[in-house]
């Protein structure tokens, strides 16, 4: 597992969220911690190297 930190794309507060290393692409949707709004999280890792990580608002 690999902490990320990153801004919620709704209220710009820094969250953290652990991602698993083992799968190397993944696409999905999570709460912000603070303002509870669902952030769809994009996650690429090669070699348990992080080597994309978006996060995008739902509501637009």
């Amino acid at each position: 597992m690999l902490e990320h930190f990153f801004q919620c794309p709704y209220c710009w507060e820094d969250i953290s969220m652990l991602l698993d290393t083992s799968v190397t692409r993944q696409t999905y949707v999570e709460d912000c911690e603070i303002c509870c709004n669902p952030i769809e999280i994009s996650v690429s890792f090669s070699d348990n190297e992080l080597t994309g990580f978006e996060v995008n608002n739902l509501e637009q």
